[in-house]
């Protein structure tokens, strides 16, 4: 008898114990399995553990991370604002992905093409494109162990030639944007000269005529305006202007105007401008769905920037005023007649807002 008082007290010890600090009263409390099932004494599992474990991990990374951030914000300021541009471009990037992502599978499971998507996802894929073909030497680069410190060396020394817009500052963007429109700025007067000189090969007296003084009008420091680049349009549907009548010497001057390398041979060039001519029609047609004035300042001053126009040095109504201009042109011509299109980024620019480029 002594022995079960016993064994029951300690029974009971036990489960105030593991019940230490509740209130309520649990029928069945003799039972000697009763322990196992209160909430204080349940099982974990294993991936519940792990889940801990990692959050735990996590919140000490995270932790070690921002003592590290501010320790370089104080002795190393230069530094650390290569590190945080890093660190928030990369942030940017898979971003970005992510909206591609989501982009990409509204094309696959619609059956939407690229020429019906809304313009912001327009422009969002067609940028990606160009900045993961520059990126990904740099994210390779990065990937083993400590490497991030030879991409920080590449950032300081090298960060327009290897480093895509994600991960410039906001004083490299101006100032890279200004180094690639001057040098795009340094083909517009060949193209002119090129004008002129193919011109004289067309048999039509009275476009031949139009032509050379639309280049005469550019050279002299005026604008013209768009019905009269409209009015030489079949000229550059076919030879010798045509997207793919062009001589090779021609396309070489209009291949940066698009950021393009010239240091390929003809037919390659030719096929690029000719993809990257429709892309940027298809472009503008969206753009004229969506409406000019429901651009933000930024997607305003992009949207010109890519059509030749340095709009760092414009005003917001500038830069609209131009690019409606520029889509009187655009939304008026055809797939044939896209090499127009290329050579309106020297006709509309090339004097926008002062002076003509001579480079």
């Amino acid at each position: 008898m002594a022995l079960s008082c016993s064994s029951l007290c300690s029974q009971l010890s036990l489960i105030r114990h593991c019940r230490l600090g509740k209130n309520r009263i649990t029928h069945g409390l003799y039972s000697p399995f009763v322990v196992c099932q209160l909430p204080l004494c349940r099982h974990y599992s294993s991936s519940e553990v792990r889940r801990g474990f990692a959050r735990y991990v996590a919140s000490k990374l995270q932790w070690a991370n921002t003592k590290y951030e501010d320790f370089l914000k104080k002795r190393f300021p230069r530094f650390f604002l290569l590190y945080h541009t890093f660190v928030e471009g990369f942030k940017l990037l898979f971003r970005d992905a992510k909206d591609i992502r989501r982009i990409k599978g509204k094309m696959w499971s619609d059956g939407v093409k690229f020429q019906d998507l809304p313009y912001r996802d327009m422009e969002k894929l067609r940028q990606f494109r160009r900045d993961l073909i520059k990126a990904i030497p740099l994210v390779i680069i990065s990937i083993p162990p400590f490497a991030n410190y030879l991409v920080f060396v590449l950032m300081y020394f090298f960060p327009r030639q290897l480093l895509i817009p994600h991960f410039w500052t906001p004083s490299q963007q101006l100032e890279f944007r200004r180094v690639y429109h001057s040098l795009r700025a340094r083909h517009h007067w060949p193209v002119l000269k090129g004008l002129e000189y193919t011109s004289q090969q067309d048999k039509n007296g009275h476009l031949q005529t139009q032509l050379k003084d639309l280049c005469a009008k550019v050279q002299s420091g005026a604008n013209p305006k768009a019905s009269e680049i409209l009015a030489i349009r079949s000229l550059f549907s076919g030879p010798p202007l045509g997207i793919r009548r062009m001589s090779v010497d021609h396309m070489r001057h209009i291949s940066p105007l698009l950021f393009l390398t010239p240091r390929l041979p003809g037919f390659l060039i030719g096929q690029r401008l000719s993809s990257h001519g429709l892309e940027l029609l298809q472009l503008d047609r969206g753009l004229s769905r969506l409406g000019v004035h429901q651009l933000n300042d930024s997607e305003l001053r992009q949207a010109c920037y890519l059509r030749g126009l340095n709009a760092d040095v414009l005003g917001v109504n500038q830069c609209r005023e131009w690019l409606s201009q520029w889509l009187q042109v655009s939304s008026s011509l055809k797939d044939s007649e896209v090499s127009l299109l290329l050579h309106s980024i020297v006709f509309l620019s090339a004097n926008y807002p002062s002076g003509p480029s001579r480079h």
